[in-house]
């Protein structure tokens, strides 16, 4: 069901102001039924820069694949229009960043409306005063130029609209970490130069019908600083009040069913990876938040609903921004003193429950025909109060203890992992000699597991093991990657080897737990047996014949056994090739 007119109705009752035909975008002159190509943001990032000359300036931070110019307008009226300028001044940078799945692009339609109106001083109180907007429309330009009726069938509306993944088909809402794509190496270039205080990415979710019309998403909030995490659940919870008092019913967690299209499953909350925009951005010790709209709200309403969003965090980062930023610089210089400490590479979401009163719709649970399965239809004539538990409790689970020196990175693997490092602005040193043997912490794996088909260009990589102590030799061109800097919690999730976003995982280091040099069978046979001359070798080969019955039946791992032990053994099979030292270089 369409509501147009509801919605344009809740758009009219903002001034427009301002409102010249070289200004407005396809989405207002067709009733929000449609949105634009990307030519209209190229035109409309000169000229809302033509117009406001003293407080915009339109940028270029990147190239697409397809060879597009990424865009973003910097908006102030500080006179901080560059990111210089910004620091200088201590002007709090707010990021908002739309069509990162380029489907679901209701932030780049309510973003221009919102910047106009905050420029002609119509909405967020003069807000521009107090901070820097740094509006990026389109992240995936690519693939919002993969336009077509049909990319979204979960969504009402607009008519067409862009893709979800890029013209190489990375979906850059797991890239943050890895930074396989052009467009996220160019987004943290741009995230490096400004420092945003807070990172706000736009989207639409798929999902159920219902009536809860938005989702908002902050961390530090769960992790991170906790200092910090008070100032994130304000920001959080303050949107959320603003768009309520708009007439939204939104809702602090990710609105999909526990148990897929099982309304009376309910809802998990649980705490975003680093390889999401809200899982990253804490780690730098500054807020990321995730604006999910409702796919079956239609779009006029979903438009609203984002620019009310922008106007509210405006308005948050103009009345607490210079506070907030006090506070994240504060995280900064604790995040460098984390040498020692306990650090969570994960989190969990417990078994602590709640039932929540939720607003949907009658529904049944009907045999498919089709499918065979048991499938849900809706009726959204008739609204109805759920009540569904909600689990919303999220702890910190795998622990580590952050090394109080920081990690060395052998020379083999430097070019590679310096290139991550920097991409991320994280801060390391190059020994320029060889320092020689160092004590330090290794890990080597007991168990490795690939997965069994790649997933965002990986196979990806578990292991189990532990650290240990051994003196490795340290070469020149080695990297030392400081624990002694802001941005800790970032270095520890990248190489730290167990976490679920760190390289490793990602497959970088896989080349490491591949075995390359083997022994022939026969003579293996003749290197057993003069191994099992010495007492010790001999007893230990009875125990496990005796106690682990799968050895006892595989030739292999038979043979394997007195491998291990011959001084052709690659000592460094399974060695994770970065380690870890208390020693500062």
């Amino acid at each position: 069901m369409i509501r147009t007119a509801l919605s344009l109705a809740l758009l009219a009752a903002v001034p427009l102001a301002h409102a010249a035909p070289d200004l407005t975008t396809v989405s207002e002159r067709s009733g929000f039924q449609a949105t634009g190509r990307y030519d209209e943001v190229i035109r409309l990032c000169g000229d809302f820069q033509k117009a406001y000359p003293k407080a915009v300036r339109c940028l270029e931070f990147g190239r697409t694949p397809e060879g597009r110019p990424m865009l973003a307008l910097a908006v102030s009226k500080t006179g901080a229009l560059t990111a210089e300028a910004a620091k200088k001044k201590n002007i709090p940078v707010l990021l908002v960043q739309g069509g990162i799945h380029a489907g679901e692009i209701d932030g780049k339609d309510a973003g221009f409306l919102a910047l106009r109106h905050a420029l002609d001083g119509k909405t967020a109180g003069g807000a521009l005063d107090r901070q820097v907007l740094l509006f990026v429309p389109v992240f995936n330009v690519d693939g919002h130029e993969r336009f077509g009726p049909n990319n979204r069938p979960n969504q009402r509306g607009p008519v067409e609209m862009g893709w979800r993944t890029t013209a190489q088909n990375y979906n850059l809402n797991r890239d943050y970490l890895k930074a396989d794509a052009p467009e996220m190496q160019a987004m943290l270039a741009l995230v490096n130069q400004w420092d945003p205080l807070a990172y706000i990415d736009l989207h639409v979710t798929d999902g159920a019908k219902f009536e809860p019309d938005v989702s908002i998403q902050v961390e530090p909030v769960h992790g991170g600083d906790a200092a910090l995490r008070e100032a994130g659940t304000a920001l959080r919870d303050n949107v959320i009040a603003d768009l309520r008092r708009q007439g939204s019913d939104p809702k602090h967690f990710y609105i999909s069913f526990a148990k897929t299209d099982e309304p009376q499953s309910g809802f998990v909350d649980e705490m975003s990876g680093a390889r999401f925009s809200t899982g990253y951005f804490y780690l730098r010790n500054r807020f990321g938040m995730l604006v999910e709209t409702h796919s079956w709200k239609d779009y006029p309403t979903r438009v609203k609903i984002t620019y009310n969003t922008i106007v509210s965090l405006m308005d948050q980062v103009a009345r607490n921004g210079t506070e907030w930023r006090k506070a994240a610089l504060a995280a900064d210089a604790r995040a460098a003193a984390l040498g020692g400490a306990d650090f969570p590479l994960s989190y969990k979401t417990t078994d602590k429950v709640q039932t929540i009163d939720f607003r949907g719709y009658e529904y049944k649970r009907v045999p498919s025909d089709v499918s065979g399965a048991t499938w849900t239809q809706y009726d959204e004539t008739k609204p109805q109060l759920w009540k569904v538990p909600l689990r919303d409790e999220i702890v910190p689970d795998f622990m580590i203890k952050a090394p109080t020196g920081g990690y060395l990175v052998p020379a083999a693997q430097a070019t590679a992992v310096g290139a991550k490092l920097k991409q991320h602005g994280v801060a390391f040193k190059v020994l320029a000699t060889a320092p020689g043997k160092v004590e330090v912490e290794a890990f080597r794996a007991t168990k490795t597991k690939l997965t069994p088909q790649s997933f965002e260009g990986h196979q990806m990589l578990a292991v189990e093991g532990a650290w240990e102590a051994e003196a490795r030799d340290v070469g020149a061109g080695a990297l030392f990657v400081p624990i002694a800097q802001p941005k800790a919690r970032l270095v520890m999730t990248m190489l730290e080897p167990q976490g679920a976003d760190s390289l490793l995982a990602w497959g970088m280091f896989n080349t490491a737990f591949e075995r390359k040099e083997y022994m022939e069978e026969y003579v293996a046979e003749e290197v057993a047996r003069e191994q099992l001359k010495d007492p010790a070798v001999a007893a230990a080969f009875k125990e496990r014949l005796d106690n682990d019955p799968a050895f006892a039946k595989s030739s292999r791992a038979r043979l394997e056994f007195f491998a291990k032990r011959h001084a052709s053994w690659d000592e460094r099979f399974n060695l994770y090739p970065v380690y870890r030292t208390d020693r500062k270089f």
